[in-house]
């Protein structure tokens, strides 16, 4: 589906007013080709920093009356599933910067219009990053995410004095840190590339280079396919990588080139620039007419459970999942754990019944707000109850991945 805008500059209406948001709009009084028309936000108009009062809109319906193309960022999956339900039915195309989004409900919208994943954030990178390894040839077998620090189970103390440190939300430095943010990320990219996750999720070992961790990732792979999963390293923090096979014609060559010996060898991203990086995905949907960089498919293999990190009671009410202190997210397969609960549908949750620390917690187990998120998540579930098992795409015609 081609996308056609009119009029020129492009018209971009952003969802959410957080740090992704108020740094593209303020970055987009640098470009030519398009220009913010309309902000849509929860919060007090008065208590928006950044954002000139007449842009900001409280409404989907008129931040899409007002733009040719919509940008996510809010990472609230309840809220963006109800953004891109309004760009859809008013025919606009959505670039994202929400993976939590993509991994819980954008499957719903596949083939409805055209949705992305931008690049800048790891998912959107690893995509990008693929896509110029592959166009040279190369068959990625690794898509790799880094991480430095990893505590499943931080201290609200700690995690405060980090949230204040970095200038970012609570629940954002939480969700890094108790592997959230990177189980979700690279959920969504095995979804939308056609890799596997390790069998039993994912591994994250530790590393003393991308080269050593490259080959390590690339021994769980068992079904002929790919892998997506992460590294904590301090070689090229902030980085991702790919690690790629090729046929053997061009060992000496590659060897030559500062490749090494295969047969992974490893492409590194080192860095990920956030809002910075938008624009480009923009243009390339509105201006290139190029496919999605990245999207979560029609029938996505693998989701993002709840996890409790300590004993919830009967009665407890969580605000939120995603970023809290309840509980933290894990990939995993869905035909495997089918009725599991989505962490990022846990918004105002009432639980049903005690959950024990490391339990996964079910639909049953807790009472949720209807929302259309909610009626999503339900139709995804059902077409995977009804698809069974997805496999991995083959890599067939290519060197081994391991010797």
């Amino acid at each position: 589906m081609a996308f056609h805008p009119s009029p020129f500059p492009l018209r971009v209406g952003i969802s959410g007013t957080g740090f992704i948001a108020r740094g593209f709009k303020a970055l987009s009084r640098n470009f030519k080709d398009m220009r913010v028309t309309a902000v849509l936000t929860r919060r007090h108009p008065l208590s928006v920093e950044g954002i000139a009062r007449d842009l900001l809109v409280r409404d989907p319906e008129e931040l899409v009356s007002r733009c040719d193309l919509v940008l996510e960022c809010t990472g609230d999956v309840i809220r963006a599933t109800e953004v891109v339900d309004a760009a859809f039915r008013a025919n606009l195309p959505v670039v994202t910067m929400n993976s939590e989004f993509h991994v819980t409900t954008g499957s719903w919208f596949a083939g409805r219009g055209i949705l992305t994943e931008a690049e800048g954030d790891q998912p959107g990178s690893l995509a990008a990053l693929a896509e110029e390894v592959s166009g040279m040839g190369f068959r990625p077998v690794v898509y790799g995410n880094t991480k430095r620090f990893l505590n499943p189970n931080p201290s609200a103390e700690e995690m405060e004095f980090w949230a204040a440190k970095q200038g970012i939300s609570l629940e954002q430095v939480t969700a890094f840190t108790d592997g959230t943010k990177v189980h979700v990320e690279q959920a969504f990219v095995a979804n939308g590339t056609g890799a596997q996750l390790p069998t039993g999720g994912l591994r994250g070992p530790s590393a003393a280079s991308l080269q050593e961790g490259a080959d390590v990732l690339a021994g769980y792979i068992s079904e002929g396919g790919a892998i997506a999963d992460f590294l904590v390293t301090n070689d090229a923090p902030g980085s991702v990588f790919i690690g790629a096979t090729h046929d053997g014609s061009h060992v000496d060559a590659l060897r030559y080139m500062k490749l090494g010996n295969g047969p992974v060898h490893v492409f590194t991203r080192p860095f990920h620039l956030c809002y910075f990086e938008i624009a480009k995905t923009i243009r390339r949907i509105a201006f290139q007419h190029l496919p999605p960089l990245l999207s979560n498919g029609l029938v996505p293999r693998y989701g993002i459970a709840a996890v409790a990190k300590r004993t919830l009671e009967a009665g407890e009410r969580l605000p939120r999942g995603l970023g809290s202190f309840a509980v933290r997210g894990e990939a995993v397969e869905l035909s495997e754990h089918l009725g599991h609960c989505p962490i990022g549908l846990l918004q105002n949750a009432v639980l049903r019944r005690k959950i024990r620390t490391g339990e996964i917690l079910g639909m049953d187990d807790v009472v949720l707000p209807e929302s259309l998120a909610l009626q999503a998540w339900t139709e995804i579930e059902s077409r995977v109850r009804a698809t069974g098992r997805m496999k991995a795409l083959p890599i067939a015609d290519f060197a081994p991945v391991v010797p």
